[in-house]
């Protein structure tokens, strides 16, 4: 855990306004992207990132909480959230992939190939495991290192980046299988 997180955990402790405001402020839209990537649903993905806060807060007034990284517990409850919601849901739904790249001067055929290219990656995507999804998301769509991913998944590095290894084999595999299948 850095220096800053661990004052603000100590803060938040105390119940300081001001720290618990900037856990909030840095890690929410942190913890909504890796939801929403989860889930795919603007108000399932508000109501569970609410959640995870919540979570947060009662774990501080409990006593227990983050102890080595407040990032991987916040992601972890995250996770667990989703997972709650995937049971109840009794049905998996792809989420869409956030098409960040295209640009509003592109022409009709580029923004075409763009999602026509988004669409068989949420596809391949949906055909890994759930294990291997997490950690391709966590790693490359977060941003996060292996230690992250690993203390969030409570996996062993060398497990995360095996998953990583067969997710991208998987990956790579799938989609060279799409472009054979694309008419030219």
């Amino acid at each position: 855990m850095n220096d800053r997180d661990q004052i603000q955990l100590q803060q938040t402790r105390a119940f300081n306004r001001d720290a618990l405001a900037a856990i909030y402020d840095n890690y929410h839209q942190a913890i909504y992207r890796y939801i929403y990537r989860q889930v795919g649903e603007v108000d399932a993905t508000r109501d569970l990132t609410s959640a995870v806060f919540h979570r947060f807060l009662q774990a501080i007034k409990n006593g227990r909480g983050p102890n080595k990284s407040l990032k991987s517990w916040l992601y972890r409850t995250a996770h667990n959230l989703v997972i709650d919601h995937y049971r109840r849901q009794k049905h998996r739904q792809h989420a869409p992939l956030k098409e960040d790249l295209i640009d509003a001067n592109d022409n009709p055929v580029t923004l075409a190939e763009q999602r026509i290219s988004a669409d068989i990656v949420r596809a391949a995507l949906q055909h890994l495991t759930p294990d291997q999804r997490q950690v391709i998301t966590l790693k490359f769509l977060e941003g996060l290192s292996n230690q992250e991913v690993a203390e969030i998944t409570n996996k062993p590095i060398g497990a995360v980046k095996s998953l990583q290894h067969r997710a991208l084999a998987a990956l790579q595999r799938r989609l060279a299988s799409s472009e054979e299948r694309m008419p030219l």
